[in-house]
Order: structure tokens, then C-alpha cells, then sequence
């Protein structure tokens, strides 16, 4: 497995210096390069460039007409920052940031970071009936939020915990005060940044929970300092690049990475509703050079088929982003350009990457069963397979290795791998490990609920998630990923979904089938082909039922390709009782 450079340990281990929030000194950098905080590279690009762009936002019908320099988001961040304090909101506050993608939400965030709180993030895929457990479980200190989202915790009961509230809107009903009287009442306080450790407690970020209730993933800033490394030497990023980041929150690596940030006009909780031509407009007109998005994301952009000459780097995450996209993307951009798909979770990422045109060459092996390849482990990660088991873990001793070729569980220990989910001690416990390492220290291995394996050049295949396998009996376990691709072959399909129904450990495999939006195909004809199809493969044989879902399947709405299996699984248990087939 790959060991962690030097230059990452430095990272990794940040040191911090005595004292909550100081001043910093007029070119003198020693004390704030000994601070482990992503804000701390906003003064050192201010002072170097103050006047490039960091952030444009679409503002009013898309004008793109709102813009931070480095200079104004490092000084309002510091204003806001102090006002912040004069309110009680410092250094390990939790605070419930919801706002929307506009300035206000990058100037808040940075504040945040600067005054040493603790954000706490929902991300836009959640459910809305576990929010206010979530944010209940988040025990916050302070809310901020946009007047829906203060009139909401009102009427509904959110983080009541929270004494302390804040709305970017223009008048403070329901709310102690404006941002923008908090701005003004830190004007002229100097520059702000806590002087936090990276064992200190950066954010709380609850995942979208699409295998149960969302858990709050507790981040250190050690995490995100490491991050912001491995990201940069993963993929090659250097500073002075333009970035369009389609999910906003990963904006907030940009000033530490040296770019520009344009802010797409879309609604970032719906990637799969964007309108093509505005994202192709904002591009060409900033000349952007990097693209993050969903597989959504992409869909849209390779269906639209429109080149995108001015893109280098093209990144894709959140769940497997299927072949053909991948091949269309490639047809889009220039030739020189990449598309990554980096694998990993909220609890740890980036894990593993792969480019697409490797990826493509593997195809054939993912549609006939093999899973689909993320690539090999990034810089940093010690990425091994165990095998599978429900239970906890306490310790590595007690775990059972598989050997490369072997399907098990993946799990992650390296800088970016988080430790502990807030208030939920049960889960901390189902997902890491600790281990003792020869020199006598310790670290935490983060298991990752997905299952994979190592093929013999130490690329790694995930073969879906360890919740989602359907377990036939004591000999065979029938994973999603390498048994979806398969079918998905179908021309007249347009996605599968494998799930079990009956009692665990001998459940019956059922296939659900999406049809593509237009196909007049006879839905029962097309179970027969789909039948057929299982025949030719060893593992896919013993699948029998095959079901037609007259819907487009559940997801989670931000990836639009997470499918609600857990959803389907109760639906085809409730075909078979109608149809007599099972009790």
C-alpha cells in the first residue's frame, strides 16, 4: 500500500499555538504557518493578490454580477469573524449554518473557520424527516440561516438548542440579528484566526443518510488540511486554475488550492434538473479549467453533447458514473484534459482515483461482473480488504485480511480519515477500528461500508455497498455492483437494481428494471431477455424473479444515481405477496 510523503505528514500533524483568536502580525507568518486551519491561507493570498477573483456568484438571473476578491473575502470574513464573537459565537461554538450557495454563505463559512467555531453542514440530499433529528443530535449552539430556514426552526422545532440566532436576511425577525449587523459591529477589528489545533474540531457534517439516518461525521482540521494535500497532489492542481464546483461546499478548498471560484447557476440539491446552456455559458465565459459534478451532473453535460474546450480536469464522485457518460464526457473535452473519478465518503475522501480512459478499458470486466474500478489508492491511504461482518470491531488484532482477488469489506486508514460520528457512539463503533502501529502509537481505520477487492495490479473494484448485499445462503452473497453492470447492458434498459426479499442469509434475488424514458417495449418481454442474460453468467444464474418498476427508481436527489435499493427491496416483497409467490 502507498506510505504518506513527508510533505503530507507536516500536514497531517499541524501544530497549533497558545491563545484563542490573534491579531496577525504585518509579515510575519511565523505563528499563523504553526495554526492547522484552511482559513489561514486566505491572508497569505490576500496579501500576495488581493485583487484576483476568488469567488463569483450567479447573483440575480445569472448576471454573474457579484464577486470576492481575496482582499474582500479575507477582510469581511475577518469583520464577520469578530462581530461573531461580540455575539458568543467562538472558538468550539456549534453553529447550524443554513444558506444558500450566495457570498454571504462562503463569507460566513471562512468566518466560521477564522473565529475556531464548529459549522454544522446538512447536505442538500437529506431527508427532510431526519433533519431535526440530526440537528437535535448536533446539540448546536447558534443557528444561522436564511429567514425560510429561521421561520422553519421556528415552527418546527429545529435545534432548539440553539440560543443564539442569525439570518442573512435584511430585517431580524425571528432572529437576534442580521449578518450584515454582524459585519458591521466586527468593522475595523483587525484580522481574526483562532489559533486551532488539528485536533480541535473543525465542522459536523451529516452524509445523506442513504442507508439510514444521517450521521454527523465529526471533522478535525487536521481532515480538511490533509485534504486540501492529497487532493492537490492526486490530480495535479496548481494554483491560478478556474474552478466550477457544482456541489458549492467543495468551494471552500479553492483559495487554499489557489483558484477562482465561479459558482454554477443551478440549483446544487437537483444536479440532474441543470440547464446545460447556462452551465456552458458561465464556463466559456470564465474560462473555466476544472468541473466538479455528480454523475447527474455529467449526464446532463453529456447528453447535451456540447464541447467544452476550455476544461482540463473534470472530476465526478458520489456513487459509480456510468461507462457511456464517461465515454461521452471524453468526446467533449480536449484531448489533453483528464476525467477523474475519485472514490470515498464523507468520512474519508479521497480514498482511491482512476481516469476515465483506464476506466473505460476495464469495461468490459465491470459488464460481466467484475465491479467497477476506482483506481488505485491515493498517496497517503493504507487501503486493505477484511472480511465481511455486521458486528463491531474494537481493535485490528481481531481482524480477518482476505487476500487480493477476494471480495470483502474496504477499509481506509490514512490523514483524511475521520475518527467518530457526533453523538452517535453505536455507529462509531460499527465503522472504525483502532490500531497499533510498531513504533506503539495509534490511528483509527475507517471501515467503509462498501464492499471491494484487489485485482494484481493493486487497482481497487467496488462491488457496492455491504448494507445492499444480498445473501443467498452460507456459500453465496450476491453484490450490486458486480451484478447490476450486467443487465445494465440492455438497450432498453435504463438502470437495474438488485435486491433481496425474505429472511437474512436466505433471501431470493430480484432484479427491478427501470425502462428508458420513451421505450413502448413490452415490460414482460423484456424480463424474459433479462433472464436470458443471467444464464451466461456464473453468479447471476440463480436470480429468477425479474420485476418492471413503473416509476423512475428513488434516489438520493444530489447524486441522482445513489438508488433507494432499501425502498425497492419493500416493493418487490410486495409484488411477490400479490402475485402468490411468497407469504
Amino acid at each position: 500500500m502507498a506510505t504518506m510523503p513527508a510533505g503530507l505528514t507536516l500536514a497531517w500533524r499541524c501544530s497549533s499555538t497558545a491563545g484563542s483568536i490573534h491579531p496577525r502580525w504585518g509579515g510575519d507568518n511565523a505563528a499563523m504557518t504553526s495554526i492547522c486551519n484552511i482559513a489561514a491561507a486566505l491572508p497569505r493570498l490576500a496579501q500576495a493578490q488581493p485583487d484576483q477573483v476568488a469567488i463569483r456568484c450567479p447573483g440575480r438571473r445569472g448576471r454573474y454580477d457579484v464577486a470576492l476578491t481575496y482582499a474582500q473575502l479575507d477582510a469581511r470574513s475577518d469583520a464577520i469573524a469578530a462581530g461573531l464573537a461580540r455575539h458568543g459565537i467562538g472558538r468550539g461554538t456549534r453553529t447550524v449554518v443554513m444558506v444558500r450557495p450566495t457570498p454571504e454563505f462562503f463569507l460566513l463559512m471562512f468566518a466560521l473557520f477564522k473565529a475556531g467555531a464548529v459549522p454544522v453542514l446538512v447536505d442538500p440530499g437529506i431527508d427532510r424527516r431526519a433533519l431535526k433529528q440530526c440537528l437535535d443530535e448536533a446539540q448546536p449552539q447558534a443557528f444561522i440561516g436564511i429567514p425560510l430556514a429561521l421561520l422553519a426552526k421556528t415552527l418546527l422545532g429545529w435545534a432548539c438548542s440553539a440560543s443564539v440566532r442569525i439570518t442573512t436576511g435584511r430585517w431580524p425577525l425571528l432572529a437576534d440579528a442580521t449578518l450584515a449587523r454582524i459585519e458591521a459591529d466586527g468593522a475595523g477589528a483587525g484580522p481574526q484566526l483562532a489559533a486551532t489545533d488539528g485536533e480541535d474540531v473543525a465542522a459536523i457534517l451529516f452524509t445523506s443518510g442513504s442507508t439510514g439516518v444521517p450521521k454527523g461525521v465529526v471533522y478535525r482540521h487536521r481532515h480538511f488540511v490533509a485534504q486540501i494535500d492529497m487532493l492537490r497532489q492526486a490530480f495535479g492542481i496548481t494554483p491560478g486554475g478556474v474552478d466550477f464546483p457544482t456541489f458549492p461546499p467543495f468551494a471552500l478548498f479553492d483559495p487554499a488550492l489557489g483558484l477562482t471560484s465561479i459558482i454554477p447557476d443551478m440549483d446544487p440539491t437537483r444536479p440532474a434538473q441543470a440547464d446545460p446552456r447556462k452551465l456552458h455559458a458561465a464556463i466559456a465565459r470564465f474560462g473555466a479549467t476544472q468541473l466538479f459534478g455528480s454523475p447527474a451532473l455529467m449526464r446532463v453535460l453529456a447528453e447535451y453533447g456540447e464541447a467544452l474546450p476550455t476544461l482540463r480536469r473534470v472530476t465526478s464522485a458520489g456513487a459509480p458514473v456510468p461507462p457511456q457518460v464517461v465515454e461521452r464526457m471524453l468526446t467533449l473535452l480536449p484531448r489533453e484534459a483528464q476525467f477523474w473519478t475519485p472514490y470515498g465518503a464523507t468520512e474519508c475522501l479521497p480514498v482511491a482515483v482512476i481516469e476515465g480512459r483506464e476506466l473505460l478499458t476495464l469495461r468490459a470486466r465491470t459488464e460481466s461482473g467484475a465491479g467497477t474500478c476506482v483506481g488505485r489508492p491515493v498517496a497517503g491511504n493504507t487501503v486493505r480488504i477484511i472480511a465481511i461482518s455486521d458486528a463491531p470491531i474494537a481493535d485490528w488484532s481481531q481482524v480477518q485480511e482476505v487476500p487480493p482477488g477476494v471480495v470483502g469489506e474496504i477499509t481506509v486508514a490514512g490523514p483524511s480519515a475521520t475518527d467518530s460520528y457526533f453523538n452517535r457512539d453505536a455507529q462509531t463503533a460499527l465503522a472504525k477500528i483502532r490500531e497499533t502501529l510498531p513504533d506503539g502509537s495509534h490511528r483509527i481505520v475507517h471501515r467503509m461500508g462498501d464492499l471491494g477487492w484487489f485485482d494484481d495490479e493493486g487497482r481497487l473494484w467496488f462491488c457496492g455497498r455491504k448494507s445492499q448485499r444480498v445473501v443467498l445462503d452460507a456459500q453465496t452473497t450476491l453484490c450490486t455492483e458486480q451484478v447490476e453492470p450486467i443487465f445494465n447492458t440492455h438497450p432498453q434498459v435504463l438502470r437495474t437494481a438488485l435486491v433481496g426479499v425474505g429472511p437474512a442469509g436466505a433471501q431470493q434475488p430480484v432484479l427491478v428494471f427501470e425502462l428508458r424514458p420513451g421505450v413502448k417495449a413490452n415490460p414482460v418481454e423484456v424480463a424474459d431477455e433479462l433472464r436470458h442474460i443471467a444464464q451466461g453468467f456464473v453468479h447471476t444464474a440463480r436470480i429468477e424473479r425479474f420485476l418492471h418498476y413503473p416509476k423512475p427508481f428513488p434516489v438520493d436527489i444530489r447524486h441522482n444515481a445513489k438508488i433507494g435499493r432499501e425502498a425497492l427491496a419493500v416493493w418487490a416483497t410486495q409484488q411477490l405477496q400479490r402475485q402468490g409467490v411468497m407469504r
